[in-house]
């Protein structure tokens, strides 16, 4: 028996998603940065934790106001689409018609269809909703959830290449160790993110790594130039 096999995605993925892709490559660049800058792993460990912290709350009121914006949006559109069912009915059964009509339905098909659907409001919009604008109804709390969501996992991702730093006192000899640690982290969770994804899971692996060792490279080279006047 043939089985399909469909990408089921959930929003919770995508914000942790989000949430890690910065947490391992920001914190990642500035420790890379500093550690080209100064030589105790203290003072990287104090600017690591104060840039995770400041991240994850900015990441996560994106992430809030991403959601509150996309519930306000379909609130709006509801509202609209149950005034125009009221007002104006034969012009939702046209469009309607044609959305069936790009199926390939007859038109008399088409018309029974509408017809059938006028009877229900609440279905009748929802299938506007759906079909014709392309939304779907938002999960309750979304806002919020996606908030802690992104920034526990901006978290997560921002003390992996920060944690050489806890236990090494030269920057730069923990900047070893948090490249090895990191590079490998960017490397498995760029592999995971193109599975759930759909896309070709190796070559998403070595797109995730190369951005952020492009980022951290690029973070101490400047550093070290400009507190040593060059490299």
């Amino acid at each position: 028996m043939h089985k399909e096999q469909h990408l089921k995605s959930s929003d919770t993925i995508r914000d942790i998603v989000i949430g890690m892709s910065d947490g391992l490559t920001v914190p990642f660049a500035l420790a890379a940065g500093l550690s080209g800058a100064v030589a105790k792993s203290g003072i990287v460990v104090t600017a690591g934790i104060a840039e995770i912290v400041a991240g994850s709350i900015a990441m996560g009121l994106g992430g809030f106001l991403a959601g509150r914006t996309e519930a306000d949006h379909y609130a709006s559109e509801l509202k609209r689409e149950y005034d125009e069912v009221e007002r104006v009915p034969e012009q939702e059964k046209q469009e309607v018609m044609e959305v069936f009509a790009d199926f390939g339905l007859s038109e008399k098909l088409q018309q029974q269809v509408a017809d059938e659907m006028a009877k229900d409001t609440d279905k009748w919009v929802d299938f506007m909703m759906r079909y014709e604008l392309g939304l779907e109804k938002p999960q309750a709390n979304r806002a919020t959830q996606s908030a802690v969501t992104i920034g526990l996992s901006y978290i997560v991702g921002g003390i992996i290449p920060l944690s050489p730093y806890f236990f090494v006192a030269n920057s730069q000899t923990a900047l070893y160790y948090s490249c090895a640690i990191t590079l490998v982290c960017l490397f498995v969770f760029g592999y995971f993110k193109s599975k759930v994804t759909g896309q070709p899971a190796v070559s998403g692996a070595f797109k995730v790594l190369f951005i952020g060792a492009l980022a951290a490279a690029a973070a101490f080279i400047i550093a070290k130039w400009v507190s040593g006047g060059g490299l």
